[in-house]
């Protein structure tokens, strides 16, 4: 189960912290830091969310 959330965490992380940059550039935190801010939650988001959709995929084989 481990290698199926790294797998799903390369392109469930990008997403989301692409994600929250586009919503922090909407926003109006157009500055390196909120950039990067937004990247960094974004990214920390996502391991939940690896975690639950990796479990899902794991114990509906």
């Amino acid at each position: 189960m481990w290698r199926l959330a790294g797998i799903l965490h390369l392109f469930i992380g990008s997403t989301l912290a692409g994600s929250a940059i586009v919503a922090g550039l909407v926003m109006g935190y157009d500055d390196m830091n909120g950039v990067l801010i937004a990247a960094a939650l974004g990214f920390i988001v996502s391991f939940p969310v690896t975690w639950l959709v990796a479990r899902q995929l794991w114990d509906n084989r």
